[in-house]
């Protein structure tokens, strides 16, 4: 297979229609757009979210609860998903996402208790639960909040 072989399957690309090229095309004239009316002209139409002037559906519904602008997001890691990494291996968050076990970094990385650990490893991060610092020092590890 080359570059110049390759063609897209059949039945995928379609020729978009070509609308006001007279009445014989059955699209002529007004360009299926109807005569007159909001929708008719260019520019015509209405915001996302109008409703014909009914009282929209994002300002019927009540608004609750707050968003903290200012809060920070901590990705969450079980300490049975360390043992992926090598014995004496210093653990930060780039070494993490490196290995795949975390997708992005965010404002820091919270290690949890879930599971057990075998490996000797110094992990550092943002928070630890008191299970998994107790399985890390416990495995011969070090624990080390930055």
């Amino acid at each position: 297979m080359k570059l110049h072989e390759l063609s897209p399957s059949e039945g995928s690309k379609k020729d978009y229609f070509r609308v006001g090229r007279g009445h014989g095309s059955g699209n002529g004239k007004t360009s299926g757009r109807g005569h007159k009316g909001q929708n008719a002209s260019s520019g015509g139409g209405v915001r996302p979210g109008f409703e014909g002037g009914q009282m929209p559906i994002y300002r019927r519904l009540p608004k609750r609860g707050f968003t903290n602008i200012f809060a920070k997001e901590y990705v969450s890691v079980n300490v049975e998903a360390l043992n992926k990494l090598k014995n004496g291996t210093e653990v930060t968050a780039e070494v993490l996402k490196e290995n795949g076990i975390i997708s992005k970094i965010c404002d820091g990385v919270v290690i949890l208790g879930r599971g057990e650990i075998t490996k000797s490893l110094t992990v550092k991060a943002k928070r630890f639960s008191k299970t998994a610092e107790e399985k890390i020092v416990a495995a011969g590890g070090k624990v080390e909040v930055i």
